[in-house]
């Protein structure tokens, strides 16, 4: 289990179930509709659908191969999560990582990244992987920039039955 990482204005820690509402609203806010626009990293030019529904955040909230950590502000607040999942033979994969809108380009993202790595470690994980809208050219070279290389494999999007958008593979040895 990740250990707890307390910084001068954030906590992060495991979710719970007891987080799921404030969960729900921050990834929705982070990729969805106009409030995501607030920042840089969101998916609402690309698509319109829900980003994650409250039944799928609760089972991966259940599932013991998956830790998802949340970030709280001094006042308590959700402002940040992150999910490590152990894919078992070395591999981990990073996803749903979301920061708040108006707190995006803080550091926070990045102290979310290596708060997964760690939990990564802690499965036994040897590399980290990741997939991105292949179409998001800027956060794909951010991730580039903290260490993941795009693999040359690409994937369909995973959700809701979408054919116009592939996901770009990228992986960090930890």
């Amino acid at each position: 289990m990740p250990e707890l990482t307390v910084t001068a204005s954030h906590t992060i820690r495991l979710a719970s179930s007891a987080d799921l509402p404030a969960l729900k609203v921050l990834v929705e806010s982070a990729y969805r509709g106009d409030s995501a626009r607030g920042g840089w990293t969101h998916e609402a030019d690309l698509l319109d659908d829900e980003r994650i529904t409250a039944e799928d955040l609760a089972a991966i909230l259940d599932d013991p191969a998956q830790h998802v950590l949340i970030a709280l502000d001094s006042t308590g607040a959700a402002c940040g999560t992150v999910t490590a999942t152990d894919k078992g033979t070395g591999m981990a994969y990073m996803g749903m990582l979301a920061v708040d809108p108006a707190r995006q380009a803080g550091g926070l993202g990045r102290r979310l990244m290596a708060a997964a790595e760690d939990a990564a470690r802690g499965f036994g994980a040897r590399a980290m992987e990741m997939t991105v809208i292949s179409r998001r050219a800027e956060l794909i070279a951010y991730y580039e920039r903290r260490g993941y290389a795009r693999t040359g494999e690409t994937r369909p999007f995973p959700y809701g039955g979408v054919t116009h958008l592939d996901m770009v593979v990228l992986e960090k040895q930890l």
